[in-house]
């Protein structure tokens, strides 16, 4: 187990004890955030050199899922914003000392998202004007720096096919933060707030080709021979957001577990000893432990293979993105055949199990979660056919 992982599970009473504040404040307590900055959550894959351990992407799945357990928001920030060192580390290195420090000293610095092409940037000398909207920046309050996805387009604002899509990187004071924007039932705590930008100037470093972040280029000019970085963007991510969603699918079987072992049915026996009950909790036990271990052995198993040296082909992409919605599914369904057999008073807000089941839906809902899409473009790759951009991106 990483030393961050560690230290996660020693600390995890905090995070529980967290978890509702951080609901109720609709963004992460400051208190929550100090503890997962001691952890080093978010610097599990920031390189080395930049005060980061550059661990293994196993290695980091495993400890958001440790942490959604615990505390579903802060499982969801870590994973989102853990992911953006990873991305990050490919960039120009001017870029990178401007987001840690020149030897690290910055190393906590957060950034978040997202990289919906949501923005337009005009060229101008020495750069780009920007300008957008984007919703859903997960822990953008506590982030220094945002990367934001974009469009370039002509003077006259058309775009060119294919279109020019870019990451755009900005400092805190180039963008605002909406504070209104995050009222929702699911995933509260994360402060997922929207990000709005009035003509920043932003320099060609800081602009991001994401074909190239999405293809390796940028891998194979910035970090050549590092295995960790030569996996594809796509998946790196994906299961970022999928890692978050089994997690909190975990912490709900055990908030299951905590609140059947005390619950009296109607008819005054104990929830404990009823056979449906039982029944239905072996089988959702069984399903989360086929969902973690689907998403980790998949990702495992590419990392392997890029130690190795072999390439990461079409195919294999399509496959772990299949694996990474098909494990989310299973986790979710298994919440709900546990939810549906909780009784009336798993409903009530005082109980831990129906906030994990309104996180876990709502995580749902993240474009990397939506499965159909991912099972017709594995699907088409088995026939020869065009796999389709959503199991690359």
């Amino acid at each position: 187990m990483h030393e961050v992982n560690e230290r996660v599970e020693k600390l995890s009473a905090q995070f529980e004890e967290q978890a509702v504040k951080d609901d109720e404040a609709g963004r992460l307590t400051d208190e929550t955030v100090a503890t997962m900055r001691s952890a080093g959550v978010v610097r599990l894959l920031q390189p080395r050199e930049f005060g980061g351990y550059e661990s293994t992407p196993g290695e980091f799945y495993r400890t958001v899922m440790a942490l959604a357990a615990r505390n579903p928001a802060a499982g969801w920030v870590g994973g989102v914003v853990g992911i953006h060192p990873w991305e990050l580390a490919l960039s120009d290195r001017k870029l990178q000392q401007e987001l840690w420090g020149e030897h690290g000293e910055n190393a906590d610095t957060w950034i978040s998202s997202p990289y919906a092409p949501n923005g337009r940037a005009r060229r101008v000398e020495g750069g780009f004007l920007f300008s957008g909207h984007w919703q859903f920046a997960s822990g953008s309050d506590h982030c220094d720096w945002a990367v934001l996805g974009g469009i370039v387009t002509d003077d006259d604002g058309s775009i060119s096919i294919p279109p020019d899509m870019r990451h755009f990187v900005l400092p805190r004071a180039d963008y605002e933060i909406q504070q209104d924007s995050w009222d929702v039932i699911g995933l509260a705590g994360t402060g997922s707030k929207d990000i709005i930008v009035r003509d920043a100037f932003i320099p060609e470093h800081r602009a991001l080709n994401a074909h190239e972040v999405s293809e390796g280029i940028l891998a194979e000019r910035n970090r050549p021979g590092n295995p960790l970085y030569a996996m594809p963007f796509g998946v790196m991510f994906s299961s970022a957001i999928s890692a978050s969603t089994l997690g909190i699918a975990e912490g709900a079987l055990a908030a299951f577990l905590a609140y059947t072992r005390q619950r009296v049915t109607i008819v005054g026996s104990r929830a404990a000893e009823d056979p449906h009950q039982l029944s239905n909790l072996g089988e959702a036990a069984a399903d989360l432990d086929a969902s973690r271990t689907h998403l980790l052995a998949t990702m495992d198993r590419m990392y392997d293979d890029v130690l190795s040296g072999k390439p990461i082909t079409i195919e294999a992409r399509a496959e772990a993105r299949r694996n990474q919605v098909r494990a989310s599914r299973r986790a979710t369904d298994a919440v709900d055949e546990l939810f549906r057999r909780a009784g009336g008073g798993s409903l009530r807000r005082d109980q831990p199990f129906q906030r994990y089941w309104r996180d876990v839906h709502a995580a749902m809902n993240h474009l990397c979660n939506v499965a159909d899409p991912i099972y017709e473009g594995w699907s088409r790759d088995q026939f020869g056919l065009s796999a389709g951009v959503r199991v690359l991106v």
